[in-house]
């Protein structure tokens, strides 16, 4: 677990209410198909495929995801003759650009990087319109905004990974660590690990599973083994103090949260009394997984990004690892630990039947 301290901005976002009708634009001619779509095929990124009278190009790897109803595939406009329409923002449509990593409110419209308008479904912190579909919907500056849900909700009934598969992940797990467990704690961070492609989705899970392996030993460990540590984490000089004792903010849990100040931070965010009561969370299942999935969707620790926002908008494992514990461990500092981290992914996205994806070091 990171021992770094984490300030989050949260901005407010005033929407514009100037609309005018967009003009469309027509051109005469469409580009020749590529090879038909097959289900069986490997592509990544910048392959191209035709279905359905257009053709397609892949943002990353995919097998078996249909052009058109997963997001892995750009349109890239229909093939093979005919006339295409395209409709441009008009020149009043002045929301502001899209910034990674900044609170957006529902309903908040942003310009993104692509010279399309998307419109905040859900309160998010940042996340990409083009891959956080359910947070994010197209937007025509030509019409009235709207809170209809066009993208695909959370699907709270089915977890990427299913129980057999987390047993096979850690054959030697304490029985406090239960699947029931994190399931029940999914709903709180309804965008892990179900933002982006099928592939995205099971990307995020295995690298959550697996930087969560490696700081339990394989989810054997509830606490902090070295209790030579635990006086170390209480800052005295946080005006809330450390009400349950200087020795009581010790790792714990799948991420191993620590410190008063994360204590403090998890709590507020969940309901939790964490500060005062720090031991729920190496005593409730449910309690210890949601705060690593806190950490894990809302927390930068010593990178630039969470690792949520690292995995759903394609930066890598790597950057995960750099959130988590980069300061002690990347930029060559210690290996051994890294490699630990990414053999545990490996093994986890072979398990879900995915690539890996680039960028696995940090």
């Amino acid at each position: 677990m990171s021992r770094f301290r984490v300030v989050a901005a949260i901005a407010t976002i005033v929407v514009g209410a100037a609309l005018t009708v967009a003009a469309a634009t027509t051109s005469a001619s469409a580009a020749a198909c590529a090879t038909p779509w097959s289900a069986s095929a490997v592509y990544t990124g910048g392959m191209t495929a035709s279905h359905n009278g257009h053709n397609w190009s892949a943002k990353w790897w995919t097998q078996n995801e249909t052009p058109g109803s997963a997001q892995v595939w750009a349109d890239q406009g229909v093939c093979g003759g005919g006339t295409t329409t395209t409709t441009s923002p008009p020149s009043s449509c002045s929301y502001p650009a899209w910034v990674q990593g900044k609170f957006y409110a529902a309903g908040s419209i942003v310009k993104y990087t692509d010279g399309k308008h998307y419109i905040a479904e859900h309160d998010n912190p940042g996340y990409d319109p083009t891959i956080s579909t359910w947070y994010w919907d197209p937007y025509n500056c030509g019409t009235s905004p709207t809170t209809t849900t066009t993208s695909t909700p959370p699907n709270t009934g089915g977890f990427v990974v299913s129980e057999a598969q987390f047993n096979q992940m850690y054959p030697n797990r304490n029985p406090f660590y239960t699947y029931s467990g994190l399931k029940a704690a999914l709903s709180a961070y309804p965008g892990f690990a179900n933002t982006g492609s099928d592939t995205v989705k099971k990307q995020e899970a295995a690298a959550f599973l697996a930087n969560v392996n490696h700081e339990t030993g394989g989810l054997v460990h509830i606490v902090e083994q070295n209790q030579a540590n635990y006086p170390h984490y209480c800052d005295a000089s946080q005006p809330y103090g450390c009400p349950a004792g200087q020795a009581a903010y010790y790792g714990r849990g799948p991420i191993q949260l620590s410190w008063n100040f994360n204590y403090k931070a998890a709590g507020d965010a969940l309901g939790l009394p964490l500060l005062t009561n720090p031991w729920l969370v190496q005593n409730d299942a449910s309690v210890a997984w949601r705060t690593g999935l806190w950490y894990w969707n809302t927390q930068n620790g010593p990178g630039t990004m969470t690792p949520h926002n690292a995995m759903v908008n394609g930066h890598g494992f790597g950057q995960t690892i750099r959130s988590i514990n980069g300061a002690l461990e990347c930029d060559g500092r210690n290996p051994a630990q890294v490699q630990s981290r990414v053999d545990a992914y490996q093994r986890f996205t072979a398990i879900l039947g995915v690539s890996p994806g680039s960028n696995l070091y940090c």
